[in-house]
């Protein structure tokens, strides 16, 4: 794992349970917002699911996103964490948004 990859994983162990993040604020959060598709590539590399919650991470305009264990598992985890999804979409963003300092 680089190390690029490894602060990507460490971003997302902060995100607390019931709130989520986006690849672009990720990507901002490591210096460049053109960072988003290589956060992704992050993610699709961890290989503690539940230990680096990347469930909680969903794309800017509020759809759910890519996961590894396809997107039924994404959005059943991140509904039993209380988040609504309405069409495949966050219910609110705002509500359930997680900004890091």
């Amino acid at each position: 794992m680089t190390k690029f990859e490894q602060k990507v994983l460490n971003l997302v162990k902060e995100i607390p349970r019931g709130k989520v993040s986006t690849y672009q604020i990720l990507a901002l959060k490591l210096g460049d917002k053109k960072l988003a598709r290589a956060v992704g590539n992050a993610l699709g590399k961890n290989k503690e699911l539940i230990k680096i919650p990347c469930h909680r991470i969903i794309k800017s305009n509020s759809e759910i996103g890519h996961y590894q264990q396809g997107l039924a598992k994404k959005v059943k985890l991140l509904q039993n964490e209380g988040i609504r999804i309405e069409r495949g979409k966050l219910a609110n963003l705002a509500e359930y948004l997680f900004t890091f300092k």
